[in-house]
């Protein structure tokens, strides 16, 4: 097959993936094949194909290839019938078919527009060479309107006179087009590149796959499916001989390592523009012995689709976060996005590390336990990176209870309100479900709530309105679930408060924000032991202020 340079060159494990093994193809040759050379179909909507196919044109001049000796390459049209054959073959409309070669298309998803190869000419259609007399391929742009036309064919802005520039595919949200060439920067032969489609209709500069997709051989034919996995050939990667089909995952920033789809999709010959029609069949070319000319057009079945996973870790230390002393045993586990448990592991015994290896491009909830400590929540999104490094995430868990003086405290952050308003916040109801937490590990513990307002208004006015705090932080708790025997609650009004803003006395803002406030201590803690036992602690009545909280 001679296909690259002129199309004579162009046309003729990671440690954190887990790849599954590419199904198992079975591939057809079509009736649609000459003893010339066919390939290259794309789909144009789900019945009709474009593909590559000898001129049919009847001219007074030699209509031979020198590369080949074989009829110029033009562009057909076919439907697909119910067994996967292309019929109706017929050549495409409008200003398309020239002279020279055409071949391998890629359609945007409205069908309104077409990037596709041909040789390098002018608007007159005379052939452009290149200062060492080459014909080089170039990428074209064409509009196609409701009749199947193509129109307004414009060569793109990044080709260029001494180089290669062709075999186009989009990716799956259309702001990419891939392309293979031989121009300044290829690794090999012929390398995979890629631009970005920006939304003015411009284009970014050329970028090289890298060598994970490229070698110092051929890389060509690329086609990125839904999933945006790429497919393209190569005789640079380990295979079978000549070109094998291969497939890499594209990411962000970083593609996963080529797999090669095996028998019988691949052969000692050149197997390429592999494309799939949805997950269990598509078309493949090859100019295997069992052909009827030169390359041909097979259709094929895969049994299984391929999937390649990738994987990140998700890794971090358990500590106590007042004293930083680690906490070996405690209890990790990995949420999904819907809250669903992933993984659970309990963190090393000497330096109560934990490890979680996760899939790419997701958001979870890691969630620290330990006897004694309050439950932790810490959110993490993995990257679409197969190369990312491994995420941190520490954890560091709050104890349950606190002393201050001889008052137990319930270990959390002051419940704060706006002003003049009593109704729980989102950020508070945070706080007190860590209160519901702790009171339905302790099922005999008591607690008694304090709420307080800012000296702003009348006294008797805040003493109201702090008894309304008290009533609603009480009420979210019952509402949970929680006896309302165990709960007592008072307001103080704005006699309890934590800085110097009292009557007459000008403050921020924030400053006020910080009087209105409930806080809990213990009033009794019947705590139940692991073994049993039952501790019961009596504690003081010494009132907590945010001062004593740590706020």
């Amino acid at each position: 097959m001679k296909k690259i340079i002129t199309l004579s060159l162009f046309l003729c494990t990671m440690m954190l993936v887990a790849q599954s093994t590419p199904g198992k193809h079975s591939i057809r040759l079509l009736d649609v094949n000459t003893k010339y050379s066919d390939f290259g179909v794309n789909f144009f909507g789900p019945n009709k194909v474009v593909f590559a196919s000898p001129t049919e044109k009847v001219a007074i001049i030699r209509r031979n290839w020198d590369g080949n000796d074989q009829p110029y390459l033009d562009l057909f049209i076919g439907d697909i019938d119910s067994t996967g054959q292309i019929i109706n073959k017929r050549s495409l409309l409008g200003d398309v078919n020239r002279k020279q070669h055409e071949a391998s298309v890629t359609f945007t998803k409205d069908l309104k527009t077409v990037y596709f190869t041909a040789n390098n000419y002018n608007a007159k259609d005379k052939s452009i060479k290149s200062s060492k007399g080459f014909d080089n391929i170039q990428l074209y742009k064409a509009a196609v309107n409701a009749e199947g036309e193509w129109t307004n064919v414009e060569k793109l802005p990044f080709n260029d006179n001494e180089f290669q520039t062709g075999l186009p595919t989009l990716s799956n949200d259309e702001t990419k087009l891939y392309f293979v060439s031989d121009r300044p920067g290829t690794l090999g032969k012929t390398d995979i590149f890629v631009v970005d489609i920006n939304k003015d209709g411009t284009y970014s500069e050329p970028k090289n796959l890298g060598p994970k997709i490229n070698t110092e051989e051929r890389e060509m034919f690329p086609h990125i499916d839904e999933d945006n996995i790429l497919y393209f050939s190569s005789n640079g990667h380990e295979g079978y001989g000549n070109l094998d089909i291969f497939a890499s995952k594209i990411y962000d920033n970083s593609e996963s390592t080529p797999i090669n789809l095996g028998e019988p999709l691949n052969s000692p010959k050149d197997d390429f523009a592999y494309i799939l029609r949805d997950e269990h069949e598509g078309y493949v070319s090859s100019n295997r012995k069992e052909g009827k000319g030169d390359d041909d057009i097979y259709s094929f079945k895969v049994d299984e689709k391929l999937f390649i996973e990738c994987l990140q870790t998700v890794k971090g230390i358990v500590r106590n976060i007042e004293t930083q002393e680690l906490l070996p045993g405690a209890l990790v586990a990995i949420l999904d996005s819907e809250g669903k448990q992933l993984q659970i592991t309990a963190a090393d015994e000497i330096d109560a590390s934990y490890t979680f290896d996760v899939p790419c491009d997701s958001k979870y909830t890691i969630v620290g336990t330990n006897d004694g400590f309050l439950r932790k929540e810490q959110e993490v999104s993995t990257v679409n990176d197969i190369d990312a490094p491994a995420i941190e995430q520490n954890l560091e868990l709050e104890p349950e209870f606190k002393t201050v003086g001889d008052e137990v405290l319930v270990n959390i952050n002051v419940i704060y309100f706006d002003f003049d308003k009593w109704n729980i916040r989102p950020d508070a109801a945070e706080e007190l479900d860590k209160v519901i937490e702790v009171m339905n590990k302790y099922p005999q513990m008591k607690i008694h709530a304090t709420s307080h307002t800012d000296s702003r208004g009348r006294k008797s006015y805040n003493q109201k309105l702090s008894e309304r705090r008290a009533k609603s932080t009480i009420d979210y708790l019952i509402s949970k679930g929680i006896d309302a025997g165990r709960l007592t609650s008072e307001g103080l009004g704005e006699t309890k408060l934590v800085n110097k803003c009292s009557d007459g006395v000008r403050c921020s803002v924030a400053n006020h924000q910080l009087n209105r406030r409930t806080e809990f201590k213990v009033a009794q803690e019947n705590k139940t032991e692991p073994n049993g036992e039952e501790v019961i602690e009596e504690t003081g009545n010494k009132e907590g202020t945010e001062e004593d909280s740590g706020k």
